[in-house]
């Protein structure tokens, strides 16, 4: 298995190899720089060698230029010459052109595989701070999934969280007796907040069948990571909603997965 991935040259005459030792792949980075200087190629460079350490990935394609991983690229100088002359300068000669195993998702079930998790999964405080709650309606959302989870409600979307709030605020005066105020105002708020949401696309999101993590930490059969892309370009004209899934993924990874990876490599990358 390979220690280290290869990411460019340095140095006065870039030719100097630079790489990224798989046992520090779990730290947090940042890729940053103008328009131009290279940042989705070290993206994808850096997924390549962490599918080919057998570490899945999962990518957030916001402009569609990802999906090259899926296809293998050409030796064709008259195509790919810019390619060709830069490997050549950087001293990056033992490479291949082959296709990396690849699955496309998309929350709106158009240009990949449909996104779900059901609200439940999601919890009250982490949508009560996507939809930017008070503290007031923040205490109502908590005591809405408290009644859901003692009275065996469903919440799988949010017409199951719609019609749980109207039940609240229809039973506000029993329920402020035990769990303290709930306001119809307050009730009214959430509900005009969660119709955002659905406005954006919402109701794509949230529903069954959930999605696993173990569907994101998947190989292909020649011990590759799979890497996993969100097709974004849609999504990103709805920041609510797209805010909502990585969250929802982030605090789900972080649950689940160990933070420390084995000796020289990393448990799964996470490129966003």
């Amino acid at each position: 298995m390979e220690s280290n991935v290869f990411i460019g040259g340095g140095g006065a005459d870039y030719t100097e190899a630079q790489g990224l030792s798989l046992k520090y792949a779990n730290r947090h980075g940042l890729i940053a720089g103008a328009t131009g200087t290279g940042k989705t190629v070290t993206l994808q460079i850096l997924a390549e060698g962490f599918s080919a350490a057998g570490v899945p990935v999962f990518l957030s394609d916001v402009k569609g230029d990802l999906s090259g991983l899926a296809a293998a690229g050409s030796g064709d100088f008259k195509l790919h010459g810019a390619f060709t002359s830069r490997a050549e300068k950087i001293g990056l000669t033992d490479y291949t052109y082959e296709a990396f195993p690849v699955t496309f998702w998309d929350l709106f079930g158009k240009a990949g595989h449909p996104v779900r998790t059901t609200v439940a999964e999601m919890g009250p405080l982490l949508l009560s701070r996507l939809m930017e709650l008070t503290e007031a309606q923040e205490g109502i959302m908590n005591i809405a999934f408290r009644v859901a989870d003692e009275q065996g409600m469903p919440l799988l979307d949010l017409k199951d969280l719609q019609a749980l709030l109207v039940w609240v605020g229809e039973n506000r005066d029993t329920l402020s007796l035990r769990y303290g105020n709930v306001s119809p105002q307050s009730v009214g708020a959430i509900q005009r907040q969660l119709m955002v949401l659905e406005n954006q696309g919402g109701a794509s999101l949230f529903g069954e069948p959930a999605l696993e993590l173990s569907d994101l930490m998947s190989h292909a059969p020649d011990g590759r990571g799979r890497i996993n892309i969100l097709a974004a370009e849609k999504l990103m004209g709805a920041p609510r909603l797209y805010a909502t899934f990585l969250l929802w993924l982030l605090s789900e990874l972080f649950e689940t997965t160990s933070r420390s990876g084995g000796p020289g490599q990393t448990q799964a990358g996470f490129l966003l």
